[in-house]
């Protein structure tokens, strides 16, 4: 199972990470994969893209990191509008798992101890990430084997990479030896503009990152937002729109990377 365990992960906010995990979520259940979302963001805009309201007292990622609550991953777990996507969802408690976990043996690999009572069924588990690199971050590195990371076609999105990779390489030398990348995705692509073709084609020439590169491009498609607004996946929403024809293309990249 770990093997198709993938965290979606960019030190730089807006670059696309939630929508990400929540429609390829989408797109792997159209393709009959059973995917769990797991949300270790704060602002849990992946728990809210997914229509889901947790219900008030009902455990989250929180009690999962958490030493003291002894919560187990099958009471977290909720299922979502969907059959065969299911969601360990977020709460705004999580932004103070660090300060609570400072002094706590090894803290780094909390999550991926609660994860080890996690059903088998599950084809893919997809993992948010927050915008930065914090201890939640490497929770989930110490627990992911792969990192998918999604590059907003703009100089700042380009320019975080390098540091991400850096963090990526340390967590393999001294947590986790087998993670590793499995794709970059361009995403926010706008073939109007100069800006987005000069870093796509960075993308494809530096040599640090060209063989990550997906052959899927994400287009800027504002019904990807809309479908957010609406907490459902675009491939529910407008199953035509270049939002829902992309992340489409994007699973069924992602099954073939995955072994």
């Amino acid at each position: 199972m770990q093997n198709r365990t993938v965290a979606v992960a960019n030190e730089k906010g807006g670059v696309g990470k939630t929508v990400t995990v929540i429609n390829l979520a989408a797109a792997l259940h159209l393709l009959n994969k059973k995917v769990l979302v797991i949300d270790v963001d704060p602002q849990a805009n992946a728990t809210r893209g997914l229509g889901v309201r947790v219900p008030p007292g009902a455990p989250t990622v929180y009690d999962l990191l958490s030493p003291e609550t002894g919560v187990s991953v099958g009471e977290v777990i909720l299922p979502t509008a969907w059959k065969g996507i299911d969601l360990v969802p977020s709460h705004v408690d999580l932004s103070g798992a660090e300060v609570e976990l400072a002094d706590v043996e090894g803290r780094e690999n909390r999550l991926k101890e609660a994860m080890a009572a996690c059903p088998e069924d599950y084809d893919f588990i997809l993992l948010d990430t927050p915008p930065s690199l914090s201890l939640l971050t490497v929770n989930v590195f110490a627990y992911a084997r792969h990192v998918l990371i999604p590059c907003q076609t703009h100089p700042y999105a380009f320019a975080a990479m390098e540091e991400l990779f850096d963090t990526i390489a340390a967590v393999q030398a001294e947590i986790n030896p087998e993670i590793s990348v499995i794709g970059i995705l361009p995403t926010f692509y706008d073939a109007r503009t100069r800006v987005s073709q000069r870093i796509l084609t960075l993308l494809q020439e530096d040599p640090r990152y060209r063989d990550h590169l997906f052959k899927t491009i994400v287009r800027a498609n504002i019904t990807i937002a809309e479908s957010g607004d609406l907490g459902r996946p675009v491939v529910f929403c407008r199953k035509s729109s270049f939002g829902a024809l992309d992340y489409t293309r994007a699973a069924a990249e992602l099954v073939e990377r995955c072994p």
